[in-house]
């Protein structure tokens, strides 16, 4: 089957739509498939890798955005798919992308929207009014044009669930339970960041107002407060980077920058005591599930979908400072064994076969046991770096 895939908003650097893009396309290859991905970029590209043909056409950038490109040509565009002569289509835009459902309803082929953020919830963030019934109407649109929905949690799902949408289905996403392992901590990288008897918290993401980067600058101003002696590593780039750095003048925030190698990533994630993800409108959340994978607990935004992905290994509070810095406390009261050992755990429910397989489903096809295998059991985890926790615990018109 030739399944052909089209993204809009693909950072130049890694982030998760292109995680999880990359490792989708690669299961879809391993699987006997042919995955070609079409993505806007600068300039145009076209080349051959693991995760099979990548087309990259010249998008316009998007002001305000950190970067971000669109596919705006429609009648190239159009050519191309025509050309490509897909099986399926699977498309990751919901906005600029919607026609392609039509396109693929008037030729045959089968179609396929991923949902990876709430509609609603983006609008919030834009500040835009009435977006629930905006949302819902565009919502309807969306499910009409295509075969079938696939949203990456129940959080994501709701405002399709809300309307009575008959072809939709949730597949989580995975992580790389082998790059992302609690032996990937480094004594070496956690002194690049905070003393033996500092608590290390990581905030690992993009620097833009969706994601609320100042909040976990203001959950460390209020640890400080309290004489916890934490400090942040911010691991990411983007817009807000000035202003954070303005915000953050008088703390012990160590600004990383971009990782551009996984397996510095994994080091990081691996050597902190625990991270914080406060985005209010993640609809999955990859980084915090890479730092589970590490063994590392995560400090979640409640009215994202990261409570229903973290679990037990997390602790999920209000948007606030204060919020975040009593599940910092809350995390950091229990052994560190066992909050590992639970971070751990949950990631391994969440590997990238399970989520190829369930992608493949909602395709119409199963994958051959062989090449996608079943979630591994728990693993016993090597020891971890040695953490500040015992030290500091004790202190205080269709549009389209």
């Amino acid at each position: 089957m030739r399944i052909v895939r089209l993204a809009n908003f693909v950072s130049a650097r890694s982030s998760g739509l292109r995680t999880a893009l990359r490792n989708l396309g690669e299961g879809y290859q391993r699987a006997g498939h042919q995955s070609v991905l079409i993505i806007p970029g600068r300039q145009r590209s076209d080349e051959m890798t693991s995760q099979g043909r990548v087309i990259t056409l010249p998008g316009a950038k998007l002001p305000r955005t950190g970067g971000y490109r669109v596919l705006a040509g429609r009648r190239e565009l159009t050519r191309l798919l025509d050309e490509l002569e897909p099986d399926r289509i699977e498309v990751s835009d919901r906005s600029t992308l919607r026609w392609t459902g039509r396109w693929a309803r008037q030729r045959g082929v089968g179609s396929m929207m991923v949902s990876h953020e709430s509609l609603a919830g983006l609008m919030g963030v834009w500040g835009m009014p009435a977006r629930t019934r905006l949302a819902d109407r565009l919502n309807r649109y969306t499910a009409e044009a295509y075969d079938q929905i696939v949203c990456t949690t129940a959080y994501a799902a709701a405002e399709f669930r809300r309307l009575g949408v008959p072809n939709l289905v949730e597949v989580p996403l995975g992580v790389d339970l082998d790059e992302f392992h609690p032996s990937a901590a480094d004594a070496a990288v956690r002194a690049r960041y905070a003393r033996p008897d500092e608590l290390l918290v990581v905030y690992c993401s993009r620097l833009s107002a969706d994601k609320r980067p100042e909040l976990a600058v203001d959950t460390l101003a209020a640890l400080r407060g309290t004489r916890a002696p934490a400090v942040l590593a911010v691991a990411g780039d983007g817009s807000r980077r000035t202003a954070l750095a303005y915000r953050a003048a008088r703390l012990p925030v160590r600004f990383a920058g971009h990782i551009a190698e996984r397996s510095a990533v994994a080091a990081l994630l691996a050597s902190a005591d625990v991270m914080v993800a406060p985005g209010p409108v993640e609809t999955f959340g990859l980084a915090a599930l890479e730092a589970l994978a590490c063994g590392t607990p995560v400090v979640v935004n409640a009215a994202s979908a990261l409570p229903e992905v973290v679990g037990d290994a997390g602790v999920a509070v209000r948007g606030t400072a204060d919020a975040f810095a009593e599940g910092v406390r809350r995390l950091m009261d229990r052994p560190e064994q066992e909050r590992r050992a639970s971070a751990r755990a949950r990631a391994e429910l969440f590997g990238w076969p399970q989520a190829v397989a369930g992608f493949l489903r909602a395709h119409g096809v199963t994958a051959p046991d062989s090449r996608v295998p079943a979630a591994p059991r728990q693993a016993a985890l090597r020891p971890a770096v040695p953490a500040a926790a015992g030290a500091w615990a004790s202190r205080g018109a269709d549009p389209a």
